[in-house]
């Protein structure tokens, strides 16, 4: 495939089979060093498409968008675009799975807008302590009966970020319905070749794997909170995030994966290097 040189069409991505973007596709510090000077931020998606052919889609989180904001999206971007969303945080952080069923139902009719451009939909769950849940079995319990109601004709991908939660009965439940779990870099989980107990075939729980390159955004911060270059040297995690796609794409795996800019300083510049090195 081509590389991106000096504000080409050319799209910084190599084959089918993964799909590498940024999360988000707006942040301080893009325009001139990602967007050129003096553009619109209405035209900030379609050019991004030149060079991505997918994005994680932040502001889910927040709130299902409007109709015709996903609408947009659709006319904006290529037909071999992918959107990945993140569920509203309502369902993963304000009801936690409780009677949130109706909150899914209505962020699934605007996700519904992207027809074939609809990646993963990702639940994003932040840190439990024992004051949300007593353990990893009080989570277990809340989440299962809410696995057995997710409409099956979904991508859906789980991430948690409690570390002694990650084992074989959480992957086993996973797998069981089909939904996949995120792998992470991020200072409060172990990345895949930290984990002792689980191999990657056990980290394998869908027909797709969703990965994420978060970084340390508190660490990050103290440096920086203008995105507009890289900061942090990632090329020995890169690498090994690298093999791990290899592996993955061996087995035949569509894989999905983006770059925060709290990761090194600068998401499209991540997603370079890591190319730079799967080529290498």
């Amino acid at each position: 495939m081509l590389r991106l040189e000096n504000g080409t069409s050319d799209r910084i991505f190599r084959m089918s089979e993964a799909r590498i973007g940024t999360s988000a596709f707006t942040a301080e510090g893009w325009v001139g060093a990602f967007y050129p000077e003096g553009m619109k931020p209405a035209d900030f998606l379609s050019f991004y498409a030149t060079k991505f052919n997918t994005v994680e889609v932040d502001s889910t989180f927040y709130r299902t968008p409007a109709l015709k904001v996903v609408e947009g999206w659709y006319s904006k971007t290529p037909k071999d675009f992918v959107f990945a969303l993140k569920v509203p945080q309502v369902i993963t952080h304000e009801k936690v799975l409780v009677y949130a069923e109706d909150d899914l139902r209505h962020f699934l009719q605007a996700a519904d807008l992207l027809k074939e451009k609809l990646g993963p939909l990702l639940f994003q769950f932040g840190y439990f302590n024992k004051g949300a849940f007593k353990d990893q079995a009080a989570f277990l319990d809340r989440l299962t009966p809410f696995l057995k109601k997710l409409p099956k004709d979904y991508k859906f991908a789980i991430e948690i970020r409690n570390k002694y939660w990650i084992d074989q009965k959480y992957t086993d439940l996973l797998r069981e319905h089909g939904v996949c779990m995120a792998l992470i870099d991020q200072s409060l989980v172990l990345r895949p070749w930290e984990m002792k107990k689980l191999s990657l075939d056990n980290l394998i729980t869908a027909d797709f794997a969703y990965l994420r390159w978060l970084g340390d955004r508190k660490g990050i911060e103290s440096l920086t909170k203008t995105w507009d270059k890289t900061i942090i040297d990632k090329e020995g995690d890169l690498t090994k995030w690298v093999e791990i796609t290899r592996q993955l794409v061996k087995k035949n795996l569509n894989v999905y994966a983006y770059a925060n800019n709290h990761y090194a300083g600068h998401g499209p510049n991540t997603v370079k290097l890591f190319w730079k090195l799967f080529e290498s």
